[in-house]
């Protein structure tokens, strides 16, 4: 493997790691160069068995023996990986924190499927629109992939999943559950909170409508029905779409929806985090998601 050390972060080779943005590694203009950033040797793992293709490996030395086979099955891949051992210091400068998780882990970024490529086969899906929280976008793929969701579909205001903070948080099951974007604007947020934006849904929710779903806005209104409401569980394929911290769904998002859904809840407790409400709402529809009760 070519083993390439370095002293400093400033070598150009390392941009990708130090000095790109997000949007730049995004490369909307040449989506053929547009990367992201994986952080641990299981999400890395996670990304290469998900497909993704690896460029470029940054580790401290003391992790090359721990993440040898890691590396092997990376170079079965890609021969001429590069693999660039910086010092404890610029790596702990780089992230913020003590990488203990051995390594990080540059990759291609894959182009997006279509909707209707994505949900083929699926019973049961998750929407999310607008959600302006990283750390909630990949604890929902996370609980996603345990709980046998299918499919995760983003609105064009939704935080980008292959943020690094977002694979993070995901433990790389970003990789495992199949997503894409959903509405007529493909661009993905800028990484700024905002109001919710429903542009997405008037062509997206009819969309999902004419592949077989129904479509269940989790909010609280006043028309609601419990989440164990007889009538949702005999869809056949059903859509759970959450809205953002504090705003929720748009309420013309709400209106479009077949139905609204919330989760009963005891001592006046009106709202979950989102991503604690989606995964009570994945384990409750785990049947179509063909998960034993």
């Amino acid at each position: 493997m070519p083993l390439i050390h370095v002293d400093t972060l400033d070598d150009a080779r390392l941009d990708a790691y130090a000095r790109l943005t997000e949007a730049q590694l995004r490369s909307r203009l040449e989506p053929e160069r547009a990367l992201f950033i994986a952080e641990g040797a299981k999400v890395i793992e996670r990304a290469l068995e998900g497909g993704m293709e690896p460029l470029s490996l940054l580790m401290e030395e003391k992790w090359l023996h721990a993440t040898d086979g890691l590396i092997a099955r990376m170079e079965a891949a890609r021969p001429d990986l590069p693999v660039f051992v910086a010092p404890h210091a610029a790596l702990e400068e780089l992230t913020g924190f003590e990488l203990t998780r051995g390594a990080l882990g540059a990759f291609r970024r894959p182009a997006l499927p279509s909707v209707e490529e994505v949900v083929r086969d699926a019973r049961l899906v998750a929407v999310l629109e607008s959600i302006t929280n990283h750390t909630n976008v990949g604890a929902i793929f996370r609980s996603a992939a345990a709980l046998g969701v299918d499919a995760v579909l983003v609105s064009p205001t939704c935080y980008d999943p292959l943020y690094r903070r977002a694979v993070r948080v995901s433990m790389g099951t970003v990789f495992q559950v199949p997503w894409t974007r959903i509405g007529d604007d493909a661009a993905p947020a800028k990484g700024r909170p905002g109001r919710p934006s429903a542009a997405w849904a008037s062509a997206g929710i009819p969309l999902l409508r004419e592949l077989g779903f129904t479509v269940a806005a989790m909010a609280l209104e006043d028309d609601s029905v419990s989440l164990d409401d007889e009538s949702l569980a005999r869809a056949e394929r059903l859509a759970l779409v959450f809205g953002t911290e504090g705003d929720g769904l748009a309420p013309s998002t709400i209106a479009q929806c077949d139905c609204t859904v919330r989760i009963p809840m005891a001592h006046g407790v009106d709202s979950l985090n989102v991503a604690a409400a989606s995964a009570v709402a994945f384990w409750q529809f785990r049947n179509l998601a063909g998960l034993s009760r």
